[in-house]
Formats: structure tokens, C-alpha cells, sequence
């Protein structure tokens, strides 16, 4: 009994520096926007560690007059800057940079047009940390990019990863659990194309204080889960997670809209994103069902204490969830 409770202590523990890791894992953003014939606007968006910019620096191609951002300010979030850049020639051949991302954990979304209104994106990370500016990208292209771009979404998404994990802690039958992730994605995907595309339009503060009410939802529902009456979620858990899924998919919505789209293949860049989100999703949902089965196979009493439903185990991974989703419903509050 006292290695299980030190085991969800641990649990608890993780789950309330969860936010902080998040923070740490989000992306850069770069964005040439074309406002002359061969002038670019720049807009640069730094990572915040520790109340710091994280140590990175986007430089244009040589041929560009200020090839860096001048002084970054915060804004509560990240640290951002905007200059303008002459580039004669155009940026097409020159080679795009971002210093010092070899020495981080995070990528770097790199946002630029070559003619007006028509973006393109390239996606660095700490493995390659430049580019030459090619040709118009294509369609495989965009799927790549964005395709990668919501499967890191997803797993720096602690808040949407909490929420899958509580739901399998609830939903233990198959046909059930395959039901209620079929209808989150569903939803998700709904409310993802729509935010995306302008047809809604919600403040983020809200949106994710909302979401992290979802999560507490899940929590109350685990703690009742050994009560004799049949409750809502599991009468109809397709329709819970199909509700809680549309709040999901405009967080969603809200990364990828700072990202931004290529103008010429939206439909494609909002497709790849959702598909990239659901191997996010289904490799997230892989490792738990693992790990649970190598604990019942090589731990097995101390699975059965951490996962029974009536257990001390399943009663602090319920508090431990909700307290941590309180604390983010807090935070988004105060930020109103």
C-alpha cells in the first residue's frame, strides 16, 4: 500500500509540472510576410524558460539588410519582435537560420511568402536548423510539414493529453473507449476546421479554462466511479467526449492559427494537421496501454492497488487530476 501511494505521489507530483513542461516545449514561430517587391515584414516569437527568452536567434538570408530581430518584449507568453528586412533578389536561394536551436528541445515554425497572400512553411528543429529558400512547396510538402506540426501539438499538449488519459481511466470496456475517442475526434475535427477557417471566434483565455473544466469533469466522474448509480459517462460516453471534444478542437484551433496556413492549400495544411494530431493521439494512447500491461505483467499487485477502481491508487491519480486542472482553470481565469 505505501509503494502505490508513492507511486501516485510521484504521478501527482508529474501532472503539476506538467504546465511548466508544456511552456518549455513550445514552438518557435518565424513569418516573412511580403509587403514590397522585395521587401518582407518579419515577425519573430520566442519561446519564454524560466521568464527568459530561450537562447535562439533567427537570422534572414545574407542578402537581407537587418538580418535579426531587433530587442524582444514579452506579452505575457512569449517574446516577440517585428522589423522590416530588404531583401534585393528575393529570398528564394538565400538560407533562412535559427542560432542556437541545435541546444534546445523544441522546433521552430518558419512561416514566409514569395508572392502576396500565398504562404509556404518549413518546419526546423534542433536536428536542422536552417534552409534554403526553395521553389513554391507542394502539396507533399504541406502534408509533411503540418502532418508533423499537430503531432507535436498533441504531445506538448499536456491539458488534451490529460483529458485522453482520464477517459481511459473511466471507459475500461473496448467498444465503449473506441466509441468515445471516435467521437472526440469527430468533434475535435469540427470545431478545428471551423476556428480555423474564421467561422467561430472565441477568446483563448475562456476556451481553455473551459477545457480544463472538461478534465475536472473526468475527475469527479473517476471518483465516482465504484458508486452504485449508473452515471452519466457511462450512459452515454460518445456523447461526453463528443462535447468535450468540440472545446478541445478550438484549443486547436488557437495554435494553429498563430501558425497560419498556406493560402493555397488550406483544405490540405487543416487535413494534415488533424492527422497528424491523431498519431499524436493513438501513440499517446499506445504507450499507456502498454505501460499498463507491463505493470500487471511484471508488478501485478501493485497494478491492481493503482488501478482498481476502488482502490487508494485511483483515488489520488483522481485528485491529482483534478487538482492539476483546477490549478489550469485558476490561471486561464486570471488571464480573462
Amino acid at each position: 500500500m505505501r509503494l502505490a501511494s508513492l507511486v501516485s505521489l510521484f504521478l501527482a507530483l508529474a501532472l503539476w509540472a506538467a504546465p511548466a513542461l508544456s511552456h518549455a516545449l513550445d514552438p518557435g514561430f518565424l513569418e516573412l510576410r511580403l509587403v514590397g517587391a522585395e521587401s518582407w515584414r518579419a515577425f519573430w516569437k520566442v519561446p519564454s524558460v524560466n521568464g527568459k527568452p530561450m537562447p535562439i536567434d533567427a537570422v534572414l538570408p545574407e542578402n537581407c539588410t537587418q538580418r535579426r530581430a531587433p530587442n524582444l518584449k514579452f506579452d505575457g507568453r512569449a517574446f516577440i519582435g517585428s522589423w522590416n528586412a530588404d531583401c534585393p533578389g528575393g529570398l528564394q536561394g538565400g538560407a533562412i537560420a535559427i542560432e542556437g536551436l541545435e541546444n534546445t528541445a523544441t522546433d521552430v515554425l518558419v512561416r514566409y511568402e514569395l508572392s502576396t497572400g500565398v504562404a509556404e512553411s518549413q518546419r526546423l528543429t534542433p536536428a536542422s536548423t536552417a534552409f534554403t529558400v526553395p521553389a513554391p512547396q507542394g502539396k507533399l510538402g504541406v502534408f509533411a510539414t503540418y502532418t508533423a506540426l499537430g503531432v507535436e501539438h498533441i504531445l506538448a499538449g499536456a491539458d488534451h493529453l490529460l483529458f485522453v488519459f482520464a477517459l481511459l481511466l473511466l471507459i475500461r470496456s473496448p467498444g465503449p473507449l473506441i466509441g468515445a475517442i471516435t467521437a472526440f475526434t469527430a468533434a475535435h475535427s469540427l470545431t478545428l476546421a471551423s476556428a480555423t477557417l474564421g467561422w467561430i471566434t472565441l477568446p483563448a483565455p475562456p476556451v481553455e479554462a473551459v477545457i480544463a473544466l472538461s478534465i475536472m469533469f473526468l475527475a469527479s466522474e473517476l471518483l465516482r466511479s465504484d458508486a452504485p448509480e449508473t452515471r452519466l459517462s457511462h450512459r452515454y460516453p460518445w456523447a461526453v467526449s463528443f462535447g468535450f471534444g468540440l472545446l478541445h478542437g478550438l484549443g486547436f484551433a488557437g495554435a494553429l492559427q498563430e501558425i497560419g496556413l498556406p493560402q493555397r492549400e488550406i483544405p490540405l495544411a487543416l487535413f494534415s494537421f488533424n492527422v497528424g494530431v491523431e498519431i499524436g493521439q493513438l501513440m499517446f494512447i499506445a504507450v499507456v496501454m502498454v505501460a499498463a500491461f507491463a505493470a500487471r505483467r511484471t508488478l501485478p499487485r501493485l497494478a491492481e492497488l493503482a488501478l482498481s477502481r476502488t482502490g487508494y491508487g485511483m483515488r489520488i491519480m483522481s485528485y491529482a487530476i483534478g487538482g492539476t486542472s483546477a490549478f489550469w482553470f485558476l490561471s486561464r481565469v486570471a488571464a480573462f
